[in-house]
């Protein structure tokens, strides 16, 4: 079927408004820090129900039209990458929240819904929704679940996929899956749900999706630690979990050639602990007495200070100050601007190995006559680690020669290539590394038999 012939259907179907073409594209982006350069596209539809969406797949699916699905357009993996042949569906109307229920503390919202807006949504009611990362004021929740985002307090309560309880997912043939269930307890054969949550919009598109909420935490205490080496920060982790009966919420490791931007950036000549020492950490605890917590946790930096655990600690005396510690980890875009030409990693390893393996990828680095430096920073409390590599030059030798150093060596450590970011267009060469051959074709395989024409996000993952 010609393409004039499936642009005309669905206009037909979907009404004017809902589909832009030519000139109209060129406003859009594939990538909020590409919205210089317009998007590349067929069309781009921009449903407001799920209804619209069954519309859109079961008219792509007659003509075996490939679909790139758009959420927040943060991605880092080239998730949403388009061309002139790909029809892209943008989410961004489908973003209401349908029901906050505090009984059974779950919401009920739809795939557009920025992360933020379900955040406060949540918290308007006295409960929390616990995803958090920096790019919350643009992500969108589908987004989120279908690259089982992970962020800031994965340590304490898991990522996405542990706070999904109910979906709804239209297939490639306009099929429509609805499970919008709020059990936490649901053993009745296979877990449907898990089979797209990570899957990167490549076995189905998600509509609507039923949150886990947790009660709100009545306290909240931060501080910032100074380590003199490694072993410190793994060891003052366990001594501190086995010491605040479940309380601390976040644990995140800075080495020092990332605090010092950060820190100056933040904090200009102000720092809340001196740039000289090889590693910091910014750590959270959550509770229910604000002011008996903040004095136990004083009382603990007080012994790990005392058993030379760690070297320095800022605890935070404000929650303005608190803020302004999360700063340092969650605005990356100081580290960002220093860059020439940036390129970005997120990894996972097994905690003990993170500092080894560092070591082996920053002298390998060194050896590149290109890279400037290479930012570390992470959520080491469950492994993962990002690194941001600044570059003279860009192009595909130089990126693919970083790749091949920061990704060759986690297959013998038995670490993943993407701890949260997913795998998008730009680590499917690399997937080998972290998947065997089996489980890459337990994967293709259902991907043929879920999308036959291959037509959901097409080149992505696979």
């Amino acid at each position: 079927m010609d393409e004039l012939g499936i642009i005309k259907q669905l206009i037909n179907k979907l009404g004017q408004g809902k589909v832009l073409t030519d000139d109209e594209l060129k406003a859009r982006y594939s990538h909020i820090w590409e919205m210089d350069r317009p998007l590349q596209a067929k069309a781009l539809l921009l449903p407001d129900s799920t209804e619209d969406l069954v519309i859109i797949m079961k008219t792509c699916y007659q003509f075996g039209q490939p679909v790139v699905v758009h959420g927040g357009l943060t991605n880092l993996v080239g998730s949403t990458q388009s061309s002139n042949q790909d029809v892209v569906i943008s989410m961004e109307k489908m973003n209401r929240i349908l029901e906050v229920d505090e009984d059974n503390r779950t919401l009920t919202v739809e795939a557009g819904a920025i992360l933020e807006n379900i955040q406060q949504a949540a918290w308007n009611k006295n409960l929390m929704f616990p995803l958090n990362f920096g790019a919350k004021g643009s992500a969108q929740i589908g987004g989120a679940i279908s690259t089982n985002a992970g962020g800031l307090k994965v340590f304490k309560y898991g990522m996405t996929r542990n706070l999904v309880l109910g979906l709804e997912v239209v297939l490639a043939d306009g099929t429509l899956i609805s499970s919008l269930k709020k059990l936490i307890k649901d053993n009745t054969g296979y877990d449907l749900k898990q089979l797209f949550i990570g899957a990167e919009g490549t076995l189905g598109i998600i509509t609507k999706a039923v949150l886990k909420l947790i009660e709100k935490p009545r306290s909240r205490n931060s501080a910032l630690l100074a380590f003199e080496d490694y072993n410190r920060v793994v060891k003052t982790l366990k001594w501190l979990e086995s010491n605040l009966a479940g309380t601390l919420s976040a644990y995140e490791v800075l080495w020092q050639v990332t605090y010092r931007p950060m820190a100056a950036a933040v904090f200009g000549n102000n720092l809340p602990l001196a740039p000289d020492f090889p590693y910091y950490v910014l750590m959270e605890t959550s509770g229910a007495d604000q002011e008996k917590d903040r004095q136990r946790l004083e009382h603990l930096l007080s012994d790990a200070l005392d058993q030379e655990m760690i070297t320095d600690a800022a605890p935070s005396d404000s929650p303005a100050q608190q803020e302004q510690l999360w700063e340092l980890r969650e605005h990356m875009d100081h580290v960002v601007a220093l860059c020439q030409h940036d390129q970005h990693f997120d990894i996972s390893l097994p905690i003990g190995q993170i500092e080894e393996y560092v070591l082996g990828v920053l002298m390998e680095l060194d050896k590149l006559p290109f890279v400037r430096e290479c930012y570390v920073f992470g959520h080491m409390a469950d492994g993962n680690i990002h690194l941001i590599v600044d570059k003279t030059k860009q192009g595909k030798e130089t990126i693919n020669a970083v790749n091949e150093v920061v990704y060759a060596p986690i297959q013998s450590y038995g670490g993943s290539v993407s701890a949260e970011h997913g795998i998008g267009m730009h680590k499917k060469a690399y997937l080998h590394y972290s998947r065997s051959p089996e489980e890459i074709g337990l994967m293709q395989s259902l991907k043929q038999m879920m999308d036959p024409l291959g037509i959901l996000n097409k080149g992505k993952i696979l």
